[in-house]
């Protein structure tokens, strides 16, 4: 689970050309919406995937379970209005992004979250496998 891919250096030149592009192409931009960080801590009989997910409300926030795969989802739609004498101004910003996990190992049935202080805390129990016992099977 959560296995660590090294890059090799054809794909950081991609991923560097592909950055400079879109800085280029969009100018200045706030990269505040298009990613969030997290961290994954091995507690021994489970993970905890902590989340920093600042400035949104445990409403905005979603997490779904398909297949395999967890997505933490995080969506906020502002509007601000403003009216004065001869003039009235609006804006409205829009966001969203989402990351997946792969959660192979999991007990998905007992994945429980909480959220304090801009903190996504998701804890991922893992499997518990049971070591069969050797077995004499009787030949009649």
């Amino acid at each position: 689970m959560f296995e660590l891919m090294p890059m090799t250096r054809s794909q950081r030149s991609m991923n560097s050309f592909w950055n400079d592009f879109e800085k280029s192409f969009f100018g200045a931009y706030d990269r505040s919406m298009s990613e969030f960080k997290t961290d994954i801590i091995d507690n021994g009989g489970s993970y905890l995937l902590q989340a920093e997910l600042p400035g949104y409300s445990k409403e905005e926030i979603s997490l779904n379970l398909d297949d395999n795969y967890l997505t933490i989802k995080a969506e906020k739609k502002e509007e601000n209005e403003e009216k004065k004498e001869n003039f009235v101004r609006r804006e409205r910003r829009y966001g969203s992004y989402s990351r997946s996990f792969d959660i192979t190992g999991i007990d998905a049935e007992n994945i429980t979250a909480s959220y304090n202080n801009g903190v996504l805390d998701v804890t991922l129990p893992k499997v518990v496998e049971t070591k069969k016992e050797p077995k004499q099977i009787e030949i009649q």
